[in-house]
C-alpha cells in the first residue's frame, strides 16, 4: 500500500510536523465533561460564576441522579484556583482542576486575552489583578461559605497580597492558601527567568518588548505584551529538549505510534497557545516582582478599587493556614522563592504550616502529571480537609 512506503511516510511525517509548528494555536477548552467519583460518573458542567472585563471566574458544577451523593458533594470544601496570567491560558491547569473537582467544589480565574479588550474598557495592573482575587473570594465566602485559595507560579504573589489585604482590614480571610511553584521572594536560587528580569531596566522592557494591538483585533491600540514574545522566551528556556519533543514525534509518525503522536499534539496545543498581557500588569510585575522584590521587602503599596494604597502586610494574617510546594528539579522557580511565605506570614501559629518538595519534579510536574497525582494531590488534599472547619 502507499501509506506503508517509507518514503511516503517520512514526507507524510515532515509536512505533519511544519504544519504544527507553523499553525496559529487558538485558545483550548477545559473539556471536562464528567469525572469518575467513588465509581460513579458524574457529568460536570462549566459555568460563568462572574465576568469582569479581563477575567471571567469559571465554576465546574457538578450533576449526578443520586440524591445523597449530590448532597455530600455539595458539602465538600470550595477551592478557589487562581491561574497564572503568565502567557498560557488558564487550561494550562486542566490536569489541577480535574482531580480537584472528584473531592471539591472547584472555581478558577480563566483570564481574558488582552488583545480582545476594547481600549476603552481601561487598563489592567498588579494591582487590579490583586483587587480581583479579593472580589472573588469574597463572592465565594458570601454564596458557599468559606473557600481555599490555590495559587500556581505568578499568581502566589498577589493571592498572599489579597490575604494580606484582608487580613489588614479585619476581613473573614479564606481557610487556606496554597502556594505551588510561585515567586514569592524572587531574591532566593534566582533562575534564568529571574536573572533575565533584573539584566535589563525597566525601561528597556518597555521600550522593547510592549507593541500596541493591531488595528484588526477589538483590543486595537492597547498596550500589551505580544504572546509571541512570551512563546519565544518559553522555548529559549528549554531549546535543546522543545527540539528532541519535535523530533520523537517526528519518529512516531513515522513509526504509527498514534498514542505517542497524539500525547505530543495534547501537550503542544496546550503549551504554543499563548494570549497577550496587558502592558501595565506586566511591567508592574517585573517591577513589583522580580526587580523591587517589593513583598519580600514589606514595601508593597496597592491602590484598591476606592483609590487608595494600603500596604501589604502577610504579617497580620492570623486564621489562614499556609501550604507552601516546590518542584525539586524547578528551573523557573527557584528553591525557597515559595517557602518564603512561611518567614512573611509570621502571625499564623506554627500548626497551620505546611511544605512539600516534589521529588524530581520540574515546574509543570507540581501541578500536572503523574508526579502531581502522586505526590502533590494526596498532600493537598489532605492538607484542605484538615483545615476545613
Amino acid at each position: 500500500m502507499l501509506g506503508q512506503n517509507p518514503l511516503t511516510k517520512n514526507l507524510s511525517a515532515g509536512y505533519e510536523l511544519l504544519h504544527r509548528l507553523g499553525k496559529d494555536y487558538k485558545k483550548p477548552e477545559f473539556n471536562i465533561d464528567s469525572v469518575d467519583i467513588d465509581g460513579v460518573n458524574v457529568v460536570i458542567h462549566e459555568h460563568v460564576e462572574m465576568d469582569k472585563v479581563f477575567c471571567r471566574l469559571l465554576s465546574f458544577e457538578r450533576y449526578m441522579n443520586s440524591v445523597p451523593t449530590l448532597i455530600r458533594l455539595k458539602s465538600q470544601p470550595v477551592v478557589l484556583v487562581v491561574a497564572p496570567l503568565s502567557g498560557h491560558y488558564a487550561t494550562l491547569l486542566r490536569d489541577t482542576v480535574k482531580t480537584l473537582v472528584q473531592d471539591h467544589q472547584v472555581f478558577i480565574t480563566d483570564w481574558k486575552n488582552a488583545r480582545l479588550i476594547p481600549i476603552e474598557d481601561g487598563e489592567f495592573h498588579l494591582d487590579d489583578y490583586v483587587n480581583y482575587v479579593q472580589e472573588f473570594v469574597r463572592h465565594l465566602q458570601g454564596e458557599y461559605g468559606n473557600c481555599h485559595v490555590v495559587s500556581v507560579c505568578q499568581p502566589t504573589v498577589p493571592v498572599l497580597a489579597a490575604v494580606s489585604l484582608m487580613a489588614s482590614r479585619g476581613e473573614t480571610t479564606p481557610l487556606s492558601m496554597t502556594m505551588m511553584g510561585g515567586p514569592i521572594d524572587a531574591r532566593k536560587s534566582p533562575t534564568s527567568v529571574n536573572e533575565f528580569a533584573t539584566s535589563k531596566s525597566y525601561d528597556w522592557f518597555e521600550n522593547n518588548v510592549i507593541y500596541r494591538v493591531p488595528a484588526n483585533c477589538e483590543g486595537a491600540g492597547r498596550r500589551v505584551y505580544p504572546g509571541f514574545l512570551q512563546h519565544t522566551g518559553f522555548v529559549a528556556m528549554n531549546p535543546n529538549s522543545h527540539a528532541q519533543h519535535h523530533v520523537d514525534y517526528f519518529k512516531d509518525l513515522v513509526k504509527g505510534d498514534d498514542v505517542g503522536a497524539q500525547a505530543h499534539r495534547d501537550f503542544y496545543d496546550e503549551y504554543n497557545a499563548v494570549l497577550d498581557m496587558d502592558a501595565d500588569f506586566y511591567l508592574d510585575t517585573i517591577k513589583v516582582v522580580f526587580q523591587e522584590y517589593s513583598l519580600a521587602k514589606g514595601t508593597w503599596e496597592v491602590r484598591g478599587v476606592n483609590g487608595k494604597s494600603e500596604r501589604v502586610r502577610p504579617q497580620d494574617i492570623t486564621t489562614t493556614a499556609v501550604f507552601s510546594v516546590e518542584g525539586e528539579l524547578d528551573d523557573i522557580t527557584g528553591a525557597g522563592q515559595t517557602t518564603a511565605v512561611h518567614t512573611m506570614c509570621s502571625g499564623i501559629p506554627e500548626a497551620l504550616h505546611q511544605h512539600l518538595e516534589v521529588k524530581e519534579a520540574g515546574h509543570y510536574g507540581i501541578f500536572s502529571g503523574h508526579r502531581w497525582h502522586e505526590q502533590t494531590y494526596p498532600a493537598l488534599k489532605s492538607f484542605i480537609l484538615s483545615h476545613s472547619t
